[in-house]
């Protein structure tokens, strides 16, 4: 019953440091907000800045994982290069490194819980503040907290279980000299992240192990499991690239083969390697701490890595390219940008789906320019045909809008700031009117499919004269609402499309009173003037709609008002 117990307790430690870690990085995220996503937006082409950002945004959030998901996300997104996002992934290797020092400077030999108590007290009113960046940053003081918590019952339980004695007992029949007990060690550290996910929690375990002073399981061995470390933090951001766009899944191969080669050029001098790093450590550091010595050796690992390959960047490039070729454009039902099963962190994930929002307007704009063809096709083959494109696009809009919401109700089970939750659900309204244009669309192309069918009258000049008018002024009102949504601004006016909206009711309204004069005066029949009549006003529909988008990208009310 006991040893159950420890076994819980064991995973139950892992689990609240995990948490802890997971709690800390989403508090900055959201302290940083914008300007976390700005950093990493607007990357230049100089690969050490990359370099430097990925240090930056990884020493700040504590997670090589979160960073390099994030920068498979910007590169599905199309906001970072494949080139740009290489460099970053070697910072964020690097950046990592940070937590492993933390960890051996304070993890083991200070009583973590007699300071993490009080720090709760302090995290206490923040987090209950309805100031958000007082609450971001009283979950970060939590997540602090519970991280370190978590490391102080983990060394508690392995003590009380013994963990050292059984490792031991394993290495026992593991021969110390061999080469092969490397590769062994190198192998169990991939392995175990793979299955944990965050290597931070298997450099911790491996510190605590190392700093137990585990016959057969000296700095050597704790290198090499350090070093399989490297390897198995690569599968978060490959899994995550597997629903991915091709170039999201050449950045997360260029992860896992700029942390393989490393591994491998570290075997190839690894004894020297680790002698080096122990003179370094005993000789300028001064010694004192057997535990900087793991720190330090994780460290010199990701920098030399880098410092060897950052020269090559474009080389990796072209390789990666090579092993992942660009497939045939996708078919028209597909998403761009973002996808059912690709998740980076909340925060980031809202600019995936403002992207995606763009190229849902791009796609009804141009399902709007199909009517104008439509209205000048003669041939019947011809006119089916693109009646039926029509017809599929608005298929295609419908699905639009339920991958693009679901995406966002996942996000939104995320930590969010309350100006992101303000933020999707003008974007959830935005889907949703962008939807009801698709429909409006195919309205205008079905009455024009009817007209064809059961009306023996053809369209009078002055009426199709109107009706592309009246189409011209529908049209730029979708490139005036495509403006807003690429640059989502609310200091902007929105003066233009709220006039655009108005002289298309003034329109609407001027030509159904024409129409009933034209009737009454036997100018062409009722039936031909009830097809009419349905296509304009399908158009103001259509404005109306427009508009909408408009405004939910300015604030969540509805009405056409421009006001300050």
């Amino acid at each position: 019953m006991e040893l159950i117990i420890n076994i819980f307790s064991l995973v139950g430690s892992l689990a609240l440091f995990l948490f802890g870690m997971k709690t800390m990085s989403e508090g900055l995220e959201k302290f940083a907000g914008d300007r976390l996503r700005s950093i990493l937006a607007a990357m230049t082409k100089n690969r050490v800045m990359g370099v430097l950002t990925g240090i930056l945004i990884t020493a700040l959030i504590q997670s090589s994982s979160a960073t390099t998901v994030m920068v498979v996300s910007f590169v599905n997104a199309g906001l970072m290069t494949l080139s740009q996002s290489i460099g970053v992934i070697m910072g964020a290797n690097i950046g990592t490194t940070i937590t492993a020092w933390i960890i051996s400077a304070v993890g083991f030999k200070v009583n973590i819980a007699a300071f993490a108590i009080p720090l709760l007290a302090i995290g206490m009113p923040l987090i209950f503040s309805k100031k958000g960046y007082r609450k971001n940053i009283g979950e970060f003081i939590f997540g602090f907290s519970f991280l370190f918590l978590g490391l102080s019952f983990l060394q508690e339980t392995a003590t009380a279980m013994n963990i050292g004695d059984m490792v031991a007992g394993m290495l026992a029949h593991v021969p110390q000299d061999s080469f092969f007990t490397i590769l062994l060690f190198v192998f169990v550290g991939a392995a175990v992240t793979m299955i944990v996910q965050a290597s931070a929690a298997t450099m911790a375990i491996t510190l605590m192990l190392f700093g137990m002073n585990i016959p057969g399981f000296g700095f050597e061995q704790a290198a090499a499991l350090a070093m399989g470390q490297n390897i198995g933090t690569t599968i978060t951001a490959f899994m995550a690239s597997f629903t991915a766009n091709t170039q999201a899944r050449r950045a997360a191969l260029a992860h896992m083969f700029f942390n393989v080669f490393g591994v491998v050029a570290f075997l190839i001098v690894f004894y020297p390697a680790c002698n080096a790093v122990s003179w370094f450590v005993d000789c300028v550091m001064g010694g004192g701490n057997d535990l900087f010595k793991l720190s330090a050796f994780h460290t010199a690992f990701n920098i030399i890595n880098t410092l060897l390959l950052i020269g090559f960047v474009k080389q990796i490039e072209i390789l990666v390219c090579k092993i992942l070729p660009m497939k045939e454009p996708v078919e028209d039902y597909r998403l761009k940008f973002i996808s059912g099963g690709l998740l980076s962190t909340a925060e980031l994930s809202i600019m995936e789906a403002q992207k995606e929002i763009v190229n849902f307007a791009e796609r009804c704009q141009k399902m709007f320019g199909f009517v104008s063809e439509l209205m000048q096709t003669k041939g019947e083959v011809e006119f089916n045909k693109l009646f039926s494109r029509i017809g599929k696009y608005e298929s295609i809009t419908d699905s639009m809008e339920m991958e693009i919401a679901g995406y966002l109700n996942k996000v939104s089970e995320g930590r969010l700031s309350d100006a992101s939750k303000s933020q999707i659900q003008k974007m959830l309204r935005q889907i949703s009117e962008l939807e009801s244009i698709g429909d409006s669309v195919y309205n205008l192309g079905r009455t024009l499919n009817r007209h064809r069918m059961h009306c023996q009258d053809e369209f009078t000049p002055e009426q199709i004269q109107h009706m592309q008018t009246m189409l011209h002024l529908v049209g730029s009102a979708l490139i005036e609402m495509l403006k807003r949504i690429e640059s989502p601004s609310t200091k902007n006016k929105i003066t233009t499309s709220t006039n655009i909206e108005h002289e298309i009711n003034n329109y609407r309204t001027q030509l159904k009173n024409q129409n009933l004069y034209d009737v009454n005066n036997g100018l062409y029949g009722y039936q031909l003037g009830v097809f009419y009549v349905d296509f304009i006003s399908e158009c103001e529909r259509l404005g109306d709609y427009v508009m909408n988008v408009v405004q939910a990208g300015k604030r969540l009310n509805n009405d056409f008002e421009d006001k300050p």
